[in-house]
């Protein structure tokens, strides 16, 4: 690894640059914007390459919410320009949701680029799976918190989660890069992490560091215009860091920066992480330049005990989809009274079948589809709605009669005021109904409390990358 300011004798200030590609790996980014980076001689390349936004079936099912080609060509630009410049390359949250199999996953890629690059270096991956037996045994001990909003753990809900993932902190990845790693490839990973993590190793702030890469874990989102899909790059000095988007249609300002500060957060000064929180009350933003805005102030305030966040998803059944559109203004007037209508007409129907067997949804587009209940505006304004018709069910088998029924009946149903008795609906697709498959739902999003901040990630497998430089 190359030297920094103060390893190198500098007499300067020292400084650390951190080059975020996109935000998330197989978001994709240009590679004009990524070659500016490179322009500024970076220290690490890190990403995020997951989220629980898509939802809790990717962690159920074990499977990337982003596509291999997508995922192989980001890492091919990435993995090149770490290991030419012989600077490292950390990514976290691998696969998206970071359990085993998207931990598998996102290696088997990083070794396949390797090998057809010819590509040398020592990688690590660190797992971030927790096994159900110990999780259980902390449960009993009440080490197991529960987050506002969130039922209380059981051992029912543990047992029946086909994955269960903790975000690691900064820590393992620290062990790696102290064995020697030019590349981490981490399985579920507190967002900041891959980008403070050779920061604080090299002896920088905590909380600055932590604070640059809570905004570089999105790169360009934290610019105007945003962008998920380009670079950014963040330089830490010893009271400081400045971030600068790297396209020329794109500047970091004080608005945005402070902006994506306040992302995902429900408290403006304070952000929650492994082992303590973020404290930025006084946290000041700057604007440098056109380009450039240094922020100072941002600490980071230790807990005790240590606590990681855990994830996990359990079966819930199986969904059915039918999609729809309405333009009877009479129609569309009576919806309410039609859907209500409709789900009296299945129940009647499917008597027999257990009510505890099976959920019919009806979401209206164009009155409240997005927001459900907390939509304030109640009243259809539009000349036409969509409705999505979802079934989900103990079986797809039931899931695609209750669906099929539901959607064969509201587009026949009887209302007051029907001029045509051809259909009330009209269907984009053939074959109108989609069999989705498995649905997952979070059965995990509590705290748990740990000895250490290593004590659930021990295992870091190091090995060496097997291309073979030219």
């Amino acid at each position: 690894m190359k030297p920094t300011g103060n390893q190198a004798g500098s007499t300067a200030q020292r400084e650390i640059k951190v080059l975020s590609p996109t935000a998330i790996l197989g978001y994709g980014f240009p590679e004009a914007s990524f070659e500016a980076g490179l322009a500024h001689d970076p220290d690490v390349i890190a990403v995020d390459a997951g989220s629980s936004d898509p939802g809790p079936y990717y962690l159920g099912a074990g499977v990337s919410f982003t596509d291999r080609a997508a995922v192989k060509r980001d890492l091919r630009l990435m993995l090149r320009a770490a290991r030419g410049r012989d600077i490292p390359l950390l990514i976290g949250s691998a696969g998206g949701c970071g359990a085993r199999p998207h931990l598998d996953w996102t290696v088997d890629i990083v070794r396949e680029v390797a090998t057809e690059d010819q590509l040398q270096g020592c990688l690590a991956s660190i797992p971030a799976d927790i096994e159900k037996a110990a999780l259980c045994d902390a449960l009993a001990r009440g080490k197991v918190d529960t987050l506002p909003g969130v039922p209380a753990a059981t051992r029912e809900t543990i047992n029946a989660s086909t994955h269960i993932v903790a975000q690691m902190g900064e820590e393992p990845l620290l062990d790696a890069l102290a064995r020697g790693a030019d590349v981490v490839v981490a399985g579920r990973c507190y967002d900041p992490a891959v980008f403070a993590a050779v920061p604080i190793a090299r002896g920088f702030d905590r909380g600055l560091a932590l604070h640059m890469g809570k905004i570089l874990e999105c790169a360009a989102i934290a610019a105007t215009p945003g962008s998920g899909s380009d670079c950014m790059l963040g330089t830490l000095s010893e009271d400081s860091f400045t971030l600068q988007a790297l396209s020329a249609s794109r500047r970091c300002t004080v608005a945005s920066v402070a902006a994506h500060t306040l992302y995902e957060k429900s408290d403006p000064y304070h952000l929650p992480g492994p082992g303590g929180a973020l404290d930025l009350t006084q946290t000041r933003f700057e604007q440098l330049d056109e380009q450039r805005v240094r922020v100072s102030g941002s600490r980071f305030v230790p807990s005790r005990p240590y606590r990681v966040k855990l994830e996990g998803a359990s079966p819930a059944g199986c969904r059915t989809v039918s999609i729809a559109g309405a333009r009877d203004p009479v129609f569309i007037s009576q919806v309410d009274t039609i859907i209500d209508g409709v789900r009296r007409r299945v129940a009647d129907n499917f008597s027999h079948v257990p009510d505890t067997a099976y959920q019919l949804i009806v979401r209206v587009y164009g009155r409240d589809g997005v927001m459900g209940e907390l939509e304030p505006l109640k009243t259809i304004t539009s000349h036409e709605i969509c409705l999505v018709i979802e079934a989900v069910a103990e079986t797809q088998a039931l899931a695609d009669t209750i669906c099929g029924f539901a959607r064969a009946t509201m587009l026949h149903f009887g209302y007051p005021g029907r001029i045509s008795t051809a259909g009330n609906l009209a269907f984009p697709y053939s074959p109108s109904d989609f069999k989705a498959g498995q649905v997952y739902e979070f059965s995990l999003y509590h705290l748990l409390e740990v000895d250490s901040p290593r004590s659930l990630f021990p295992v870091i497998e190091i090995s060496e990358l097997q291309g073979k430089l030219p």
